[in-house]
């Protein structure tokens, strides 16, 4: 594989061999991201879990201290009056029949649909279009809950889903590499605690087997995964 000169040269500033504190990780990742676009800061993390046994397949949401530096399209599908709550909490867009018709027609303006339980018969029709967007409210996640206006004010502060993938692997975006340094530390302690916190009892061996940290168009930086406590 080529890569442009931009991103050997970005390669070049990292210790291939080395595992680096999450201060020292957030400080090469910020160096390394020089797109000319704004750059997310994301996080992987490999876990020894088997994502096909349901009490291992980590599923969980944190409340970032500083966000992630992006505007969160959230609609709230409920009815009145919850949708007219979620409204004045923030809700970009709030309702029930004419979404559930838009969704349907391939409509996708959103980053997060949070549902009342009440009309989860009616969000359930949808569920082979929103589950592989990633949009699929639950329960586990705080997107199905009778408090939409909590849930709103929660996901626009900074609050992100995030689960395994088939690999074993959780992604998330923990802010962009213009955030200060100490905000973006921040930010990947708090997911990194969470993850902890989620270490399921069945999981066998080591728990977490690596930690990295990138920019979007930036190499991926080694983190010792010594500094997750379980």
């Amino acid at each position: 594989m080529k890569y442009s000169k931009r991103f050997t040269a970005a390669f070049s500033k990292l210790d291939k061999k080395k595992l680096y504190s999450i201060e020292e990780a957030v400080a090469v990742v910020k160096e390394t991201a020089t797109a000319k676009f704004s750059e997310s800061v994301d996080i992987a993390v490999r876990l020894g879990v088997d994502p096909k046994k349901a009490d291992q397949a980590i599923r969980g949401t944190v409340a970032l201290p500083h966000g992630i530096g992006k505007q969160v399209r959230v609609l709230v599908m409920a009815k009145p009056p919850k949708d007219a709550e979620a409204k004045a909490a923030g809700a970009d867009h709030a309702g029930l029949q004419e979404y559930v018709e838009k969704i349907q027609g391939g409509w996708a303006d959103i980053d997060v649909i949070i549902a009342a339980p009440d009309v989860m018969v009616e969000v359930g029709k949808l569920g082979k279009i929103l589950g592989p967007r990633g949009l699929m409210p639950n329960p586990k996640s705080g997107t199905v809950t009778a408090d939409v206006a909590t849930a709103v004010k929660e996901v626009k502060a900074g609050k992100i889903e995030f689960r395994v993938d088939k690999a074993g692997v959780v992604h998330a975006t923990v802010g962009k590499a213009q955030f200060e340094k100490e905000k973006l530390v921040d930010n990947v302690k708090a997911f990194l605690a969470t993850i902890a916190r989620l270490k399921p009892a069945t999981a066998k061996g080591q728990y977490v087997k690596s930690i990295a940290l990138s920019s979007t168009m930036g190499p991926g930086v080694h983190i010792d995964r010594g500094v997750v406590q379980v």
